[in-house]
């Protein structure tokens, strides 16, 4: 070891300590984040396990399947997929430097601690029964304080930075301060969708997803891919063609999400799918768009990683929308699939790439080979898998239900691609531990690693 951190250059180990200095706030979001990453994957794991013996159910008394179901989905929402973006946001509204950056680190722990003690409602039977909107009582009145927290911290960043060279020009001080105002709405909110009197968790009225709904929600994921380069890195000036006809692509196909229907239509009518089928564009669209920016050389395994998996998520969203595919995979595992191809294959390397290009060299902690591999190939294999159970389901109903070798063969696979997904969270979390710990953690990561 001594003789590998001989051979790195001085100049790239003054470069490394500058860097971590500038990059601690993102490195304890970072952690945060996957504090939390580690600890749904936990549940993830105890859920696998109830499901090939369910006796876990009664061993464990109240703390059943039920309970711990909203405890692993929110926890991987507002724990793992959020806290990266709030990184983000500390970038983007300078409050990762002096004098706003030491209270980015308490906002951190409120809203940690507002998910303990989400998830100690969440387990003593305490939830609005809302798809990620479970926040009662006590719960639901800390988060939006955790989340007002982060936005007064924002604020304050704002204002004292207002004559920086951060808000230089008009632009840039409209698309900030509208963001604080974007941003200001989001806890109240979460406080009034979580109440069950505003709509119920299961809606008669509602006819299912629909091409238009479908639409709506892959434009929203596509307008934040659009803007977030502008919050971590530079524009290529010679490529501003590229950019724009990426802008113009999605104005079009806003105006065509106007135009369709709207309320209970079928998806069988032609232009709902096949206008479901225009983000197909997108799969040579969003490279090139992204080839438009300069990256940091740290950031390249996770951007084609999260490139790889819109490129498989977006075709196949699309064919399990068609007719006769959706009614096949309606409420089966097959759906569950998709799911975790968007969350843990898309979303979490997106999140992953992002916190890379903040951290810069410090975003070694992510680019261990073993893990990095281990994570996108379990994932692969565990869509795969539960693509498989969904297909059984969609021909026999109690396919998942009743116990028998192949239902137990796929839930023991299922179980064993979890642990690995575990595993290599863990040593993510390891890693950025150690990164936080020690002042010598960058250099012997880029020494261990060969960056």
């Amino acid at each position: 070891m001594s003789q590998l951190l001989a051979e790195i250059p001085a100049s790239t180990v003054l470069q490394s300590a500058g860097s971590r200095e500038a990059h601690r706030v993102v490195a304890y979001a970072a952690w945060h984040s996957l504090a939390w990453l580690v600890f749904a994957n936990v549940v993830g794991v105890l859920l696998a396990l109830m499901l090939i013996f369910p006796a876990l159910n009664g061993w464990l008394g109240e703390w059943t399947y039920g309970r711990w179901m909203p405890v692993h989905m929110n926890l991987q929402l507002y724990g793992w997929c959020s806290l990266p973006l709030v990184a983000f946001l500390f970038k983007v509204y300078g409050a990762d430097r002096e004098p706003i950056a030491k209270w980015c680190r308490p906002a951190l722990w409120v809203w940690s601690a507002a998910l303990v003690v989400g998830s100690t409602s969440w387990l003593t039977g305490h939830a609005s029964g809302k798809l990620f909107l479970d926040w009662t009582g006590y719960a639901r009145v800390l988060f939006p304080l955790a989340l007002l927290c982060l936005w007064a911290l924002l604020a304050t960043a704002t204002m004292q930075g207002w004559r920086s060279e951060a808000f230089n020009g008009l632009a840039a001080r409209i698309t900030k301060v509208g963001g604080l105002a974007l941003l200001l709405l989001i806890p109240p909110a979460i406080y009034m969708a979580s109440n069950p009197a505003l709509y119920p968790p299961i809606n008669p009225d509602t006819g299912g997803p629909t091409g238009a709904s479908q639409l709506e929600s892959v434009l929203v994921i596509i307008v934040v891919l659009l803007l977030l380069p502008y919050g971590l890195t530079r524009s290529r000036t010679e490529q501003t063609r590229m950019r724009a006809l990426a802008w113009g692509v999605f104005v079009a196909e806003t105006l065509l999400c106007l135009a369709l229907g709207r309320g209970d239509i079928s998806h069988h009518r032609p232009t709902q799918y096949i206008s479901l089928g225009s983000l197909l564009v997108w799969l040579p669209l969003t490279p090139a768009y992204y080839s438009t920016f300069a990256w940091h050389e740290n950031t390249r395994r996770w951007r084609v990683a999260f490139l790889c998996w819109w490129c498989f998520l977006v075709p196949t969203g699309w064919c399990l929308f068609l007719p006769g595919v959706l009614d096949h995979f309606k409420f089966t595992d097959g759906l569950v699939a998709h799911s975790l191809l968007a969350m843990a294959g898309f979303v979490s390397s997106l999140l992953i790439f992002v916190m890379v290009q903040l951290l810069g060299e410090d975003g070694w902690i992510f680019n261990q080979t073993l893990s990095f591999y281990a994570w996108n190939t379990s994932v692969l294999a565990y869509v795969l898998v539960m693509l498989y159970a969904g297909w059984r389901e969609g021909n026999d109903a109690a396919f998942s239900m009743v116990p028998g070798v192949a239902r137990n063969a796929v839930y023991t696979i299922r179980l064993l691609l979890g642990v690995v997904i575990l595993l290599a969270s863990f040593d993510w979390l390891k890693d950025a531990t150690r990164l936080l710990r020690s002042p010598q953690a960058v250099t012997q990561g880029l020494a261990g690693e060969g960056i």
